[in-house]
């Protein structure tokens, strides 16, 4: 089988109370499942394992810091993680020393054709270091998410990104939104654009869960927020939004699931809008628990500013909730007309979608359930990415 290194930060460590998203994960294990050797490197997290074989996959999780206990800058998201603690950012060079080093031990180890690489930075780039000063001959594809592409544009980080783009053999993208930034740092080769996946099987209406309700005391209709509390998520603009709509319907409530780095800020908010009777708070839910909550909720908000792919939209939507989202362009690779639109950045009509789809609920996302099967299934997804990796 054809040996593949998947090299990335954004990988659950499998404790309890992981937030980690799962996409690389399970995209991953369904490569494994078809013919491919998968081998994964990612930093280790406090109390994760170095090493361990789960899935037909081999985990490699290396230290980069003195005690594992405060190995915290990947824990989650490392952007985020510094936000959080500036003190976190003197463990970058350690990270990225041991990283590089660990690059070098495990391709020669594991005897790695191809290193699929996921982020741009800095994954792309110590792959691309590797292979120009230490193996010509390995390919890397390279998978860009978001925020890895659009979340910094100074000039010397561009250079950064064109270099790492240029020495790449291949490279996919989330959507057509990712495909056109790239377009904008002058790169002419070759681009697919790959979604990630949704199961629908996990993510499915039948998994509606009336106990939800009743432990939350919601009696009346249940919106729902799935995302980490940041600023580019917006969640004080939807926030700002829900007074006129509470006014309106008292009996409301709003579940916000996520957690930092806004959470205080956010919580101070609601404090001085008056709405925190309103407001249910669940800072850490895994992602295999999501499902009972988009099945059981009305409602569904996303009011991001920026989004790589939103496939927390499309597991929403998976369930048969109504959404409402923002119109920023990454929405429009998996948009259908049945969803609720509001202008991105305009308060009254965000105010007025919520209003509307109280008042006028239909279950009529039966109609985008095989859409959704068809474009974004495990079998469709996975299929594009082998067809990639075997060549």
């Amino acid at each position: 089988m054809k040996k593949i290194l998947v090299f990335t930060s954004t990988f659950p460590s499998f404790k309890q109370g992981d937030a980690t998203p799962p996409f690389v994960y399970e995209l991953s294990q369904r490569l494994a499942q078809q013919w491919l050797d998968i081998i994964v490197l990612t930093p280790r997290v406090p109390w994760s394992k170095k090493y361990e074989f789960k899935d037909n996959m081999k985990i490699y999780r290396y230290p980069y810091f003195f005690k594992s206990s405060r190995e915290k800058l990947n824990d989650e998201a490392i952007l985020p993680n510094i936000k959080k603690n500036k003190r976190l950012i003197f463990q970058i060079p350690f990270l990225l020393l041991a990283w590089l080093y660990s690059l070098i031990k495990i391709v020669k180890k594991e005897r790695i054709e191809t290193i699929h690489s996921h982020w741009l930075i800095p994954q792309w780039l110590l792959a691309c270091i590797y292979k120009i000063i230490w193996n010509k001959k390995i390919k890397i594809l390279c998978t860009a998410h978001g925020s890895d592409i659009h979340s910094i544009w100074w000039k010397f980080i561009n250079w950064i990104k064109k270099f790492i783009l240029i020495n790449s053999d291949h490279i996919t993208v989330v959507s057509n939104y990712l495909k056109d930034e790239i377009r904008k740092l002058g790169i002419t080769k070759s681009i697919d654009v790959i979604s990630m996946w949704v199961d629908t099987d996990k993510f499915n209406p039948k998994f509606y869960d009336e106990n939800i309700k009743k432990e939350n005391n919601i009696t009346g209709k249940f919106l729902l927020y799935v995302g980490r509390l940041s600023s580019e998520k917006w969640v004080n603009f939807l926030l700002s939004a829900m007074p006129e709509v509470i006014k309106k319907h008292p009996d409301i409530k709003l579940i916000l699931i996520g957690s930092w780095p806004l959470e205080d800020q956010l919580k101070k908010q609601a404090k001085d809008l008056n709405i925190e009777k309103n407001l249910i708070w669940k800072w850490r839910i895994n992602h295999d628990e999501l499902a009972p909550y988009f099945a059981t909720a009305d409602i569904f908000i996303l009011p991001s500013l920026k989004e790589g792919m939103p496939v927390i939209l499309i597991e929403a939507l998976s369930c048969w909730i109504n959404c409402i989202v923002s119109d920023i362009k990454q929405n429009l690779d998996v948009i259908w007309k049945e969803w609720k639109i509001f202008k991105n950045g305009d308060f009254y009509s965000l105010e007025n979608q919520l209003l509307y789809c109280i008042k006028n609920i239909k279950n009529e996302n039966k109609l985008i359930k095989q859409n959704i099967i068809d474009k974004f299934s495990r079998d469709s997804i996975s299929k594009k990415y082998l067809n990639i990796l075997l060549n």
